[in-house]
């Protein structure tokens, strides 16, 4: 069966596989806890009653230099996200520049940009 998920806008609701869903979700942000500790902190979250964990992406994470990738260890979203489905949690990306109000995604490529907007 292929999933989905859609917005039911005649009933006011989710709907998750066809189903009515309704999440609740917690923050986790991925890069400020160790990777080793993503499983049970998740865990911790579906204990008690979350169906979903949210995080932010934060970019200065991922390229701490112009050009320069890092998506590993502590920064490896993807194992991030695959732990989260594993131990049965929907997964909310919330994708930046901006991400909360003490950080932001500056980075070399967010400081090149704010001078080309000046």
């Amino acid at each position: 069966m292929p999933r989905s998920f859609e917005i039911d806008y005649l009933h006011n609701r989710f709907l998750k596989d066809g189903a009515p869903y309704r999440y609740v979700s917690g923050s986790l942000h991925y890069f400020r806890v160790l990777a080793r500790d993503w499983p049970d902190r998740l865990w911790k979250l579906r204990m008690a009653g979350l169906t979903a964990v949210q995080t932010v992406i934060e970019w200065s994470t991922h390229e701490p230099r112009q050009g320069v990738y890092h998506f590993t260890g502590n920064a490896d979203l993807e194992a991030f996200i695959r732990t989260a489905q594993r131990l049965g949690l929907d997964v909310i990306l919330r994708i930046g520049p901006y991400i909360c109000a003490e950080r932001d995604m500056v980075s070399t490529n967010t400081k090149e940009l704010i001078k080309e907007f000046k």
